[in-house]
């Protein structure tokens, strides 16, 4: 039988080529088409978060939004339970039909990031951390009293179509796109608990998309790994998500790509910079634009984007209240990539071990700063001075707080083990470190790099004598 193409739409994507999606179309009414989800208005939204955070005013044709990536996520979803469903139904007996779990993480994947607010990741850090709440937990709400009926209508995927007593649980969805926690898998099914490796793990449709999706735009690399090698060559055993031996080097090539794009691109200096200018302001330009946990206020963080932020502190340079001009005329600075700090010093840090990144002098930025200043000429112990460390996980150096997500699969001995102790995976960096000071000119950066080299030759010394 020909495949129906009634119903279907396609949507084409620079890194993808075609992604299909199931329309409105032919379908009966009482049945939800994934276009109904993606055109909500809370998924619309994210046509107005920047994918890359403030990065996007240093790489000129990185505008791309976080729409992009999730609708890329979504059809990277279904390549690899097209892949992988195999396996998981033949290591868990009790996995739904295909469709269902298709259309599950396809869901998963398309709002995994629909909690997200301005400025993605920072705004977790410097706004909801107050509340103890993250975007995941918000996103999770969403899903569950914004489009928990939506979900429960939807019967088809472009691939296939659930059975009739089939259907989706949202509480799965939101469940799916949370950072795992100690004993947080308790009552869920083993085949849940194996899939949430496609959102937390090594290698995810998340990053795996983002990764792609940001150095094509960047124009950092075009190609950046061979997905569909690591995809080919991963499948789910008893033990959870797992790659063959013959995967890891293109697992290593992703891993080691995704670490330069943060050395390169999130971690930039300039980006580092802005976010710096930012976070100095951004407690008080709060007060002005947001009031409480989103999660208590949806409807107002429904409107509440990036777009309208930038909007709304643009226009508080004509204000005449003196506060909000004072924001206003920082904005504008910002706006006007005139962030007042310049980088004047700088040293990277690979780590192998845990204990490492420890012992580091590093790991107390502030006596770092404190001793550098004791060591500048007088005159110059009061210049305006901000540190910056920036630290990426290359690889797990132990288990994930639920168990690993991740296993290598050998030929030779038919066992798979956790990876982080395979002998070639072992040879990256277990972390690293980028440790920036700051200054408002380049005047003082020879004398603040003897300084910091001062006090680097110290704690050798000190580390020697031990």
């Amino acid at each position: 039988m020909p495949r129906d193409f009634s119903s279907e739409s396609l949507v084409h994507d620079p890194i993808h080529g075609y992604i299909p999606f199931i329309s409105r179309t032919g379908l009966p009414n009482e049945e939800t088409s994934e276009q109904e989800v993606i055109d909500h208005l809370w998924v619309q939204r994210m046509r107005h978060i920047h994918q890359l955070q403030t990065a996007w005013w240093v790489f000129p044709s990185a505008e791309h939004m976080r729409f992009q990536h999730v609708l890329g996520a979504m059809h990277l979803a279904s390549r690899v339970i097209s892949e992988w469903y195999d396996s998981l139904q033949e290591v868990c007996p009790s996995t739904p039909s295909k469709a269902y779990v298709e259309s599950l993480v396809r869901m998963a994947a398309l709002l995994h990031d629909v909690g997200h607010g301005p400025f993605g990741h920072f705004f977790d850090d410097h706004y909801l951390d107050q509340f103890d709440v993250t975007h995941e937990d918000i996103g999770g709400v969403i899903i569950e009293q914004e489009l928990g009926d939506l979900l429960r209508g939807i019967r088809r995927n472009p691939s296939g179509r659930l059975q009739p007593l089939e259907e989706l649980d949202p509480k799965q969805v939101s469940w799916l796109i949370r950072r795992p926690k100690e004993s947080e898998a308790d009552g869920h099914p083993e085949w849940l608990i194996k899939l949430r490796s496609l959102f937390s793990g090594i290698y995810t449709v998340d990053n795996m998309d983002f990764v792609l999706r940001d150095a094509y735009m960047t124009g950092f690399n075009t190609k950046a790994f061979d997905l569909s090698r690591l995809i080919h060559y991963s499948f789910f055993s008893k033990d959870g998500l797992t790659v063959h031996a013959r995967g890891l080097s293109s697992l290593i090539h992703f891993i080691e790509t995704r670490a330069n794009l943060f050395r390169m691109v999130y971690f930039h200096r300039t980006v580092r910079a802005l976010d710096i200018a930012i976070e100095e302001i951004f407690p008080q330009t709060m007060k002005h634009l947001f009031k409480g946990n989103p999660i208590e206020h949806l409807e107002d963080y429904l409107n509440f984007t990036e777009s309208s932020f930038l909007v709304d502190v643009k226009r508080w340079a004509k204000s005449d209240d003196p506060e909000i001009l004072g924001l206003g005329k920082t904005w504008e600075a910002i706006l006007s990539r005139k962030a007042g700090w310049k980088m004047a010093v700088e040293r990277t840090l690979n780590f192998h071990s845990a204990v490492g990144e420890r012992m580091t002098i590093f790991s107390e930025p502030d006596l770092v700063l404190r001793r550098v200043r004791e060591r500048l000429p007088k005159d110059l112990r009061d210049v305006p001075l901000k540190i910056d460390v920036a630290k990426h996980y290359h690889r797990p150096s132990g288990r994930l707080p639920a168990g690993g997500q991740n296993y290598l699969y050998d030929p030779g001995q038919k066992t798979s083990q956790e990876l982080n102790d395979d002998d070639l995976f072992r040879a990256l960096p277990i972390s690293f470190l980028i440790f920036r000071i700051y200054c408002q000119s380049h005047d003082y950066d020879p004398v603040l790099n003897k300084a910091l080299n001062s006090v680097l030759g110290d704690a050798m010394d000190a580390k020697t004598n031990m």
